[in-house]
């Protein structure tokens, strides 16, 4: 299977070193030996794999705080992004994404974080712990639907106790016997790679170090039942190929498979899917990293030395958190260059991001208008709200993507400057035909909407959680 071809401009350095993978020279091999088939616990691999491991753990530290301009979940303090962008508290008001919507923190932090968000987020189910747990494949097995719609408490409960707490862990991406890279999500991610035709069997090294994260660095749906018990973990990939995971697709698959909505949306009253962190999805549709065959281990797990060694760096997080170390494995510039250019491109895209986030709201909140003026009698034209409708969906889901997307627009940055834009535009039109609808019904409409966020970000869920200004993101382009 060709996934890449270098199609950019390249030194002479740099294009060697994407050829291995950005690997430095001369890396020692690491030496392999069996692990005992079944085995999950982290720390008898790391008998055998000391280096690694004792790296694997520090994904339970705090990472070094004040590199990254916008994501700060884990410099030691969990921030919530109904926080940081208040729209997003109308737009998910109707289910636990609306309540809290904590940043994670590292891979071992996984499931506790999970134990400690608002209970009404993980009410589907055992479906939850299918990114979470290494224990996820074996439980699917075993216990086959159930494992999706049982609560998600008792599906914990199913694994040993001492690693109920457990996170990511060796076996999720290595084979016990000589630790090549597999996939262990063949329920999710296999079937979603047969579903665009990709060969796993024709599998590269460089292609599975994009893929392992790929097994849950992506988006998904959780498809319900009629009495909206979860029934899967569906990737909606069909009609895509590798490569080309486009938004408009994952948005048809959404929107044409009923069972995929999820929730209600409280201020429009539509059903609707959700879209969960697609760093896969955004970065292998043709950004320039990708097109330069470049791995999502490249840059996240670059090679680190310990001691007389060179193991790849298992403390998985940002290039920023790393003052930019695996950038310079194919960049010549420096850190502080390669710093400001990132910055420069997340600010582009916090931006667009935020005006088109309140842009988005401004039309569930019309929406909202014009279902109370129908309830009150009003006839609002039937075309007109159907129309508006389909734009707002459209809107709305592009900027859920792009919400998820962890890089702030960075894996893709042209990419993602397009879809935001598509989504303004989206919604600027749902917004000319409500209004258009609410006028020919007789409704005044105001040409300032008011959002009301104090209803939306204040005492929410059983925490009774209250907005935290201080945590608020501002247009970063303001006035230009």
């Amino acid at each position: 299977m060709k996934m890449h071809k270098v199609g950019v401009a390249l030194s002479m350095a740099a294009l060697i070193g994407v050829a291995f993978g950005c690997a430095p020279n001369k890396a020692e091999p690491v030496r392999t030996a069996s692990i005992p088939d079944g085995t999950v616990d982290p720390a008898q691999w790391g008998k055998v794999y000391p280096e690694e491991y004792e790296l694997w753990k520090k994904t339970g530290e705090p990472t070094p705080a004040g590199k990254s301009k916008y994501k700060k979940g884990n410099d030691g303090e969990r921030i919530d992004k109904l926080d940081e962008y208040p729209f997003l508290a109308l737009l998910y008001n109707g289910w636990g994404m609306g309540i809290e919507y904590s940043e994670p923190r590292g891979h071992q932090n996984m499931i506790l974080d999970q134990l400690d968000v608002e209970p009404a987020r993980y009410k589907a189910g055992g479906s939850c712990l299918t990114c979470k747990t290494p224990y996820a494949p074996a439980l699917q097995q075993k216990m086959g639907k159930d494992y999706f719609s049982k609560p998600y408490k008792e599906v914990l409960a199913q694994i040993p106790k001492e690693h109920q707490t457990l996170g990511v862990a060796c076996i999720d991406c290595h084979n016990n016997q000589d630790m090549t890279l597999k996939i262990s999500r063949g329920f999710t991610l296999g079937k979603a790679l047969d579903l665009i035709g990709a060969d796993q069997s024709k599998l590269t090294q460089q292609e599975k170090r994009t893929l392992v994260c790929a097994q849950c660095h992506v988006t998904y749906s959780i498809p319900k039942d009629a009495e909206m018990h979860s029934t899967d973990v569906f990737f909606p990939w069909k009609g895509s190929k590798m490569g080309g995971i486009t938004i408009e697709n994952i948005i048809k698959q959404l929107r044409s498979n009923p069972p995929s909505g999820e929730w209600t949306q409280s201020v429009t009253g539509f059903k609707l899917a959700f879209i969960r962190h697609p760093e896969f999805e955004l970065f292998s549709n043709n950004s320039v990293h990708w097109q330069a065959g470049v791995a999502c281990s490249d840059c996240h797990m670059p090679y680190t030395k310990v001691g007389s060694k060179k193991v790849s760096d298992h403390r998985i997080m940002s290039p920023l958190k790393n003052d930019l170390k695996a950038c310079q494995q194919c960049h010549t510039e420096t850190p502080e260059w390669l710093r400001n250019q990132v910055f420069a491109i997340q600010d582009r895209t916090m931006s667009q991001f935020i005006r088109t986030g309140y842009a988005t709201a401004t039309v569930a909140k019309l929406f909202e208008m014009a279902n109370k003026a129908q309830a009150g009698g009003k006839q609002i034209d039937k075309e007109l709200y159907a129309q508006a409708r389909d734009q707002y969906e459209e809107a709305f889901y592009r900027v859920v993507f792009i919400s998820a997307e962890n890089s702030i627009g960075f894996h893709n940055p042209t990419e993602a400057l397009r879809i935001l834009g598509d989504a303004a535009i989206r919604a600027g039109k749902a917004e000319a035909l409500l209004r258009q609808a609410l006028a020919k019904a007789g409704v005044n409409v105001p040409v300032k909407i008011d959002l009301e966020l104090a209803k939306y970000v204040n005492n929410r869920g059983s925490k009774k959680l209250m907005f935290k200004p201080q945590h608020e993101i501002k247009d970063p382009l303001a006035g230009k």
